[in-house]
């Protein structure tokens, strides 16, 4: 990363400054925000060594705005051409920041509700080596919760149940927080092309780390809401988010329990779910004979329908077991350094 001439020494993008920063960057999606993006900015602190606006085609042009008001050096525009959601433009800058050289990338949105001196909380845990990607947990203080709309409420509780499944990260919460950091080393691996560029945007990354075998961890932080206008209508995500969490679950359970390792748990899951099938189906097939014929079913049937859904239920928690004691403990970035080291 290359600082600018003439600055202070002790300025975040001066040599000195910027070991001692680890070269943290910031990365700012930009769409419809010029009322807020300024304040957004002022608000980051010394910690940070360059940010990075994404105007993402904003129809306000956001990059131009900041371009003529943003007076801090450490401020860098990138612009998109035509609009790739948020996904798209964190990705823009995930590149441009690595290939500067930053070790550690934070992604703030450009409205406000992000508070920019919680920054070093995000960077912590990855710096020390705890952690590859840090996300914010908005309901960590249930005092706090009052300030989150009920429709929100409700819907990041059952997104996070749908995200639990699909990622893997059992211990984690409000997985639509787009407060996150990530560990450079470890967002090399990410196939960037392949991630979603619209609101599934932070879903797929969780899904994504987990495939990786990165350490994810939840930082506490408040919700806040001020005036900002969420581009995000639930009726028209309900469907879509539902759909790539199947597929999402899917491509996670083929590749860490067959495609890469096997294990008991590769054999639990799909017997029980072949033996919980097969008593269903075979004791509602005899519920309605039995219905229609006015005859009660002999207890060696109910015995037989219920006797594989009952072993099936416990192969599949058996499973689920497995899984959630299956979430990765050790840092990808800190494997990466040891495999690096000569």
């Amino acid at each position: 990363m290359n600082a600018p001439d003439n600055l202070p020494v002790n300025h975040p993008l001066t040599p000195a400054s910027r070991d001692a920063a680890d070269a943290v960057a910031v990365v700012i999606p930009s769409y419809k925000v010029t009322r807020h993006i300024l304040g957004v900015i002022a608000g980051i602190g010394p910690e940070v060594a360059r940010i990075y606006v994404v105007d993402d085609k904003c129809p306000d042009g956001s990059g131009a705005f900041v371009r003529e008001h943003c007076v801090d050096p450490r401020v860098v525009v990138l612009e998109h051409a035509e609009n790739q959601g948020v996904g798209g433009a964190v990705m823009t800058g995930y590149r441009a920041a690595i290939a500067d050289g930053a070790r550690v990338m934070v992604k703030i949105d450009g409205d406000g509700q992000m508070d920019g001196s919680l920054i070093p909380a995000f960077i912590g845990p990855i710096l020390a080596g705890e952690a590859d990607y840090t996300k914010g947990n908005r309901f960590f203080n249930l005092e706090r919760l009052g300030a989150m709309p009920p429709l929100r409420l409700f819907g990041n509780a059952v997104l996070s149940l749908m995200t639990k499944l699909s990622s893997g990260y059992w211990d984690l919460f409000d997985p639509t927080n787009g407060y996150t950091a990530i560990h450079a080393d470890c967002a090399r691996y990410l196939p960037f092309e392949k991630i979603s560029k619209r609101y599934f945007f932070e879903s797929d990354m969780l899904f994504r780390l987990n495939i990786l075998g990165a350490v994810v961890a939840d930082v506490p932080m408040d919700a806040v809401y001020g005036d900002e206008v969420s581009n995000l209508k639930i009726s028209k995500i309900v469907t879509e988010f539902f759909t790539k969490h199947v597929r999402n679950f899917g491509k996670r359970i083929f590749y860490n329990y067959y495609l890469r390792n096997m294990s008991v748990a590769s054999i639990e899951l799909p017997l029980g779910v072949l033996l919980t099938l097969f008593g269903a189906g075979y004791g509602l097939s005899h519920w309605i004979a039995s219905a229609r014929s006015h005859v009660e079913t002999p207890a060696g049937t109910v015995m037989l329908a219920a006797l594989p859904v009952i072993m099936g239920v416990q192969l599949i928690l058996a499973f689920l077991a497995h899984d959630v004691a299956s979430v990765p403990r050790r840092p990808l970035h800190k494997k990466t350094l040891y495999r690096s080291t000569p």
